[in-house]
């Protein structure tokens, strides 16, 4: 007698919602992982996760991406991780088709349950000869190579380029300041609106105002109302007709979903997004939640935003819902009605929203480093950044405390 397969649920993409769909999933079936009666495959073309609230302080300086990342193998040992990238998606047979990493042929796999975690990608290609010059983070390799860029830009007499001026844009147009120690025009920051951080200007325009202030005392050089048209090896043109001479760009410009081959029969909104139902499925045994999908707010019955935050609450109710259906019952539909957001303008300088409540300077720095450590998949990286925090802030002022040491007791 031939023993039964065991269900399969795959998790495509090493994001938050990956990592979150697969922590409050295996709480709920740890018995069938045991017994073998769920397996768990994670397909993705990065085999680490990138913990992205932390890029400004590896921007900086203050902390090596290191810190930041965490082997997805690690992080979901009891998960099989293919580093892979995903080729297609076959609705009707229940088949995600990968092509790995090593270079192999193409690899098919069945799944049970199938969730859609693959994010979204800067889009680079409406700005000409943006692609493959200006630097983007979401992408494998993408925060390494902005942070080696940056330190080789410190000796380069040209200015960074920030083109997209919403908060992930100033914060990493502060921290390319921060590092270079507040120089007048170190960094320009491009934006086509007409006041940078405009979400927030809607909602809390005193936080906004401090944002504006924050990017004046580290020197930032805003420009606004213009737009990136062209860039070149040695400069970007911009909309005004000036040029900015330049060897490095960095786009903020916003989002787009990654679209996956065969999903094309999934219904979606202008933006390209997935639309989901309240339990966040998009179709009988398919989920998806964060940048990918449109999530709608519980209360407003709005898309949610685009923000880490979200992503982790939609990837718990995403992980909650398949161990459901694994048993045979109904999911339960996303309640989560949202916490604020924060940024950070070097050490001790932020800003932060609690709930409508604005926080500013020390108290929103710590308020924001506290949340992001709680929500790190690594507790041992976690507890490594105040630390190394701490000791490079201390070496840029001249005071060189001791080396960071990790549980191995091997310096950092």
């Amino acid at each position: 007698m031939t023993a039964a397969r065991p269900r399969r649920v795959v998790l495509l993409g090493g994001g938050y919602v990956t990592l979150h769909a697969y922590g409050a999933l295996v709480r709920r079936v740890r018995g069938m992982l045991r017994d073998g009666a769920v397996e768990i495959v994670v397909v993705s073309d990065n085999p680490v996760h990138n913990f992205h609230g932390f890029t400004g302080e590896v921007v900086s300086g203050l902390l090596p991406a290191t810190l930041t990342q965490t082997p997805l193998a690690e992080a979901m040992p009891l998960a099989t991780v293919v580093h892979a990238r995903v080729e297609h998606v076959d609705l009707g047979a229940r088949t995600v088709t990968y092509r790995p990493a090593d270079g192999m042929g193409t690899v098919s796999t069945t799944y049970d349950a199938l969730v859609l975690g693959t994010g979204a990608g800067e889009p680079v290609g409406d700005v000409d000869g943006l692609p493959g010059r200006g630097l983007t983070l979401r992408h494998p390799g993408g925060l390494e190579a902005l942070a080696a860029r940056a330190s080789a830009a410190d000796a380069d007499p040209d200015p960074v380029v920030v083109v997209g001026g919403g908060l992930a844009g100033v914060e990493l147009a502060a921290a390319l300041a921060d590092r270079s120690g507040g120089r007048p025009g170190r960094v320009v920051l491009v934006h086509r609106g007409e006041r940078v951080v405009p979400a927030l200007h809607a909602r809390s325009p005193r936080l906004a105002r401090r944002c504006e202030r924050e990017l004046a005392r580290l020197g930032v050089d805003v420009r606004t109302g213009v737009g990136a048209v062209a860039v070149d090896d040695d400069g970007v043109d911009l909309s005004d007709g000036t040029r900015v001479r330049t060897r490095t760009v960095l786009a903020t410009t916003g989002q787009r979903p990654v679209r996956i081959p065969g999903t094309e029969p999934l219904a979606r909104d202008e933006r390209g997004r997935l639309r989901t139902l309240p339990d966040l499925t998009v179709r009988d045994g398919v989920w998806a939640a964060g940048d990918a999908a449109r999530v709608v707010h519980p209360r407003t019955l709005e898309p949610v935003p685009a923000n880490a935050l979200w992503a982790i609450k939609a990837g718990d109710q995403v992980g909650r819902n398949v161990a459901l259906a694994l048993q045979s019952r109904p999911g339960s539909s996303f309640r989560y009605l949202g916490l604020g957001q924060g940024a950070a303008f070097g050490v001790g300088h932020g800003v932060a929203e609690v709930w409508g409540v604005g926080l500013t300077g020390v108290v929103a720095w710590v308020l924001r480093l506290g949340f992001f450590l709680r929500f790190m998949p690594s507790r041992r990286r976690a507890l490594a950044i105040p630390r190394e925090l701490v000791r490079r802030h201390a070496e840029r002022r001249g005071r060189v405390p001791e080396p960071v040491y990790n549980v191995a007791r091997t310096p950092i």
